[in-house]
């Protein structure tokens, strides 16, 4: 596949941008108004013509995006430490060796055993999307899933599917999520989390099809590597991956031993301070969990001691997954969030870099290396967040979607809940953060829904569906441009592979919104 003949990201985003920037001259301006009792009315407003802002949107973006920029910039540091200790190289072949032993099974053959593997690795990450939401906590697990399923035969489009696709179609159809169903329930004046068996029956279908369309694209990439639209820009991913074994022989020393002993240091800490009101929170129910830190850090302390006996490579693994454990923890127990996820990915830095023996300039250095090897993505996060910062500073976006609501008024139960998720899909493209959108729309479909007989359960499930899918095609996702970055796949080849499937979620999204109207539903 030839890259010329796709244009560049930062061309596709920037031409968005004026085009946005055109519409102020001809849109008629408007915004929302948030009343005092909690409704919420439009109000027209003079439109503001965007003209040299379209430059200045750069700047704005990458202020609005700071976060998750400075969480990309440090989880590529934090992942260009590990790639260098060839720590992942060994445990990949170390696993493909595994595969090839579980194929001598003549069941585990017949069934696949990457099949098996990819379809329980999807399935948690779908799960980790519906209970909790997972989106930005992905990213660090793109680098890790990728090359492996770039091992395994097959492309890195696969691998962004086991991991990113898997917890976006959990997301899109999530039966715990807080920040789409708990909000959105909440701002509709409905139970929270109430009519989640219907939500875990779409969540089930949605997952089931995931699985399905990644494991046939899979099967055909691995039959004819060429046929993969990223066979070429894969070259990196292979050539890193078929390197000499160069600096992997197994090796231990006594920095090892030194990392060791400041982790389980630092985690004694962590245990001693948190435990005690460690409390695992699932959707609306939470449980205390007084034990989990003490048993995390004891599984720490002897899978390092046994990895640490074998090679620093193992170690290092070990860290990498202990990180990984932590994170989960964090989220459920704790509500951790962007600053805490990034302190512990810089923390797992440092202590690989002096595990493998670096000092303390050459782990800046390395740190340094891997900042400036993504920075390339923290440029396109900013300037993707422009686009919404002109149709809001041009005062257009408000008076979009209120014309769109509008057009919901003269149409019957079906026609208005097929209308609103449309809707919903739509504005997804221009705001991919729930929460803004739930604050926008919800108080305005909820009391329609009322006066057209429409279920408030059905209003919220539309936004739900509008919500996740086109996440991950939208150029204004700065979730979706990181883990593409992460996997080395431009934008322009991932919209020419990824909008059959986005399209085929869609329709299916309109069937399961269906039987909220035809069928008496729990919680409907």
């Amino acid at each position: 596949m030839n890259p010329k003949r796709f244009p560049n990201t930062y061309i596709i985003i920037f031409a968005i941008i004026a085009l946005c920037a055109i519409a102020t001259w001809f849109v008629p301006g408007g915004e929302y108004i948030h009343n005092a009792d909690g409704s919420t009315s439009f109000v027209e407003q003079p439109a503001q013509a965007q003209t040299w802002q379209i430059f200045t949107a750069f700047l704005n973006g990458f202020t609005k995006q700071a976060p998750i920029i400075i969480f990309v910039l440090i989880i590529g540091g934090s992942f260009w430490m590990v790639n260098q200790s060839r720590a992942v190289e060994v445990g990949i072949k170390s696993f493909l060796v595994w595969t090839r032993k579980l194929e001598r099974n003549a069941l585990l053959a017949k069934i696949g055993v990457h099949n098996l593997i990819m379809s329980l690795i999807m399935i948690v990450f779908s799960l980790f999307g519906a209970v909790f939401g997972m989106s930005e906590e992905c990213i660090a697990f793109v680098t890790i899933l990728v090359p492996l399923a770039i091992s395994m035969g097959y492309d890195s489009i696969t691998g962004l599917c086991l991991v990113y696709v898997a917890a976006h179609v959990g997301f899109s159809g999530a039966f715990l999520n807080p920040f789409t169903i708990g909000i959105a329930q909440d701002l509709a004046n409905i139970p929270m989390f109430s009519g989640m068996e219907y939500r875990f029956f779409c969540w089930l279908v949605l997952t089931a099809i995931l699985i399905a369309v990644v494991l046939c694209y899979a099967a055909r990439v691995r039959r004819n590597p060429e046929s993969s639209i990223m066979y070429s820009y894969d070259s990196y991913w292979r050539e890193n991956l078929n390197s000499s074994d160069e600096g992997t022989a197994s090796y231990t020393n006594r920095s090892s031993w030194m990392s060791f002993a400041i982790a389980m240091l630092a985690i004694s800490i962590f245990t001693c301070a948190y435990s005690a009101g460690c409390r695992i929170s699932i959707g609306n129910s939470s449980f205390r969990a007084v034990w989990l830190l003490p048993a995390a850090e004891l599984l720490f302390v002897w899978l390092s001691v046994v990895s640490l006996r074998k090679s620093v490579h193992l170690y290092v693994l070990n860290l990498l997954c202990f990180t990984m454990v932590y994170l989960i923890i964090g989220v459920l127990a704790f509500q951790w969030y962007l600053p805490e996820i990034s302190a512990l990915f810089l923390a797992m830095a440092i202590t690989i870099g002096i595990a493998t023996g670096l000092s303390g300039n050459d782990i800046v250095k390395s740190f340094l290396e891997g900042a400036k090897d993504i920075m390339s993505t923290a440029l396109v996060i900013g300037l993707a967040a422009g686009i919404v910062i002109i149709l809001r500073d041009g005062r257009i976006m408000d008076s979009i979607l209120h014309t769109l609501e509008l057009s919901l008024a003269d149409s019957g139960k079906g026609g208005a809940l097929s209308m609103m998720y449309g809707l919903q899909t739509l504005i997804n493209l221009a705001i991919p953060s729930a929460t803004a959108k739930a604050a926008i729309t919800i108080p305005v479909m909820a009391p329609f829904a009322d006066l057209i007989g429409l279920s408030r359960q059905a209003t919220v499930l539309a936004f739900q569906f509008g919500d996740g899918f086109t996440n991950m095609i939208t150029p204004t996702s700065g979730v979706l441009i990181a883990a593409l970055a992460m996997a080395k796949i431009p934008y322009a080849v991932w919209v020419k592979w990824v909008w059959k499937f986005i399209l085929l979620l869609i329709v299916l999204g309109f069937l399961l919104l269906l039987p909220t109207i035809c069928m008496s539903l729990p919680g409907f």
